[in-house]
């Protein structure tokens, strides 16, 4: 995102879309292994349809994690979104399991061992990415696309969104003026709803949270507003469109707003580094721009599978940074680890802490008591301040 006048769009998708189920479903099945242990091994996905759920996938762990287990687990996740409809059901559904053990070949590339330590659970770059848009320091298209939906999701839950279904979506445009956001110049949200409600109706349900999250005098002009602009969306969910896990990499991480190294989060443990660095990517650029080194900060890592130590470290603070760009390298280098190892050790990733993750985005969220979203912790940045002065 550059410095001038443009608009800019990112879309989010609620907890009910088809392929947050999945997502949610696999992460359910991450945590329950990761509290057997630490040495768990995850790599789980999920395919959802008509009141159907297929999983598929490797594991390491107890025996008493099971297909039983898993299955139970799906259908918890989907009871818990709130589906209990004709065609998706979470008593009603199939659930096949085809999960199996996860291969040697891969385990003794990421297994330490002797002399070697913990290797990457595969290769690939991962980014990570923040700015001063928001308080969260995210890009605010996807922070008020995301907002938008959970506080409908919650609504919904209390019982105080009648009618409405777990199935949406919403995609914010913003104006922005000399590279900062100044109003909204299009929302678009289209919601799953009882067949009583028309679609006006559903408009006037959906307005007051597209209010609340945009800032005073940002709302779109009316004709800009966009709610259900088919006119209908009775039928939603997996019996309308089949979900897979990972399918929504862009709106799991910065809405397009800044590169994805193309590897999902979902259904990993956080041997993978698909999941584990992005989280320790985000950590880094974060705490870069909360320490004021910065406005803007794009982190990218690369890794070998079987192989400890980063492959790559860049650095891009698109001319926003208080010191070159090179010297930020040295001193991420000099306080933290980012060796699969050293970014699991410190964000304490080795816990069940991953199904809240699996809607409304894996960043720009509060730290959890018990752990969660440990990477939006800034307690790095008074260190990288200190190695640069």
């Amino acid at each position: 995102m550059g410095s001038g006048d443009y608009l800019f769009t990112s879309e989010s998708v609620s907890e009910g879309h088809p392929d947050k189920i999945c997502d949610r479903i696999s992460d359910e099945i991450v945590d329950v292994f990761l509290q057997s242990g630490p040495d768990a091994r995850t790599g789980v996905e999920t395919l959802v349809t008509t009141n159907r759920v297929v999983l598929a996938g490797e594991v390491r762990g107890p025996a008493e994690i099971d297909a039983d287990k898993m299955e139970a687990l799906a259908r918890k996740a989907v009871r818990e979104i709130g589906y209990e409809q004709e065609n998706f059901h979470w008593r009603e559904m199939a659930v096949e399991c085809h999960v199996h053990s996860q291969s040697p070949d891969i385990a003794q590339g990421v297994d330490a061992g002797g002399n070697k330590d913990e290797g990457a659970g595969d290769q690939g770059l991962m980014f990570g990415y923040a700015c001063r848009e928001t308080p969260d320091l995210m890009p605010a298209p996807i922070q008020y696309s995301h907002e938008i939906l959970r506080r409908m999701a919650e609504a919904r839950h209390a019982g105080n969104l009648p009618g409405i279904g777990p199935d949406s979506k919403s995609q914010v445009t913003l104006q922005y003026q000399g590279g900062r956001p100044v109003r909204a110049s299009s929302v678009v949200v289209s919601t799953q709803h009882e067949e009583a409600l028309d679609q006006a109706e559903v408009r006037e349900l959906v307005r007051p949270f597209v209010l609340d999250v945009l800032p005073d005098g940002w709302m779109c002009d009316e004709e800009e507003f966009y709610v259900n602009p088919t006119g209908r969306f009775v039928i939603g969910g997996p019996d309308s469109d089949a979900g897979l896990t990972g399918r929504k990499i862009i709106v799991d991480t910065y809405g397009g707003a800044a590169p994805h190294g193309g590897g999902a989060f979902s259904g990993k443990d956080p041997t993978k580094v698909d999941r584990s660095a992005a989280y320790g990517a985000r950590y880094v650029a974060k705490n870069v721009v909360a320490a004021g080194l910065a406005d803007r900060c794009l982190i990218q890592i690369a890794y070998a599978i079987g192989v400890s130590k980063p492959l790559s470290l860049y650095v891009d603070t698109y001319g926003t940074g208080k010191y070159d760009d090179c010297r930020l390298i040295g001193a991420i280098d000099e306080v933290v680890d980012l060796s699969p190892r050293g970014i699991r050790e410190r964000l304490s990733l080795s816990r069940p802490i991953y199904a809240r993750t699996a809607a409304y985005g894996h960043f720009g969220r509060e730290p959890d008591a018990d752990g969660g979203f440990s990477w939006e912790s800034t307690d790095l940045a008074e260190s990288l301040t200190a190695a640069l002065t």
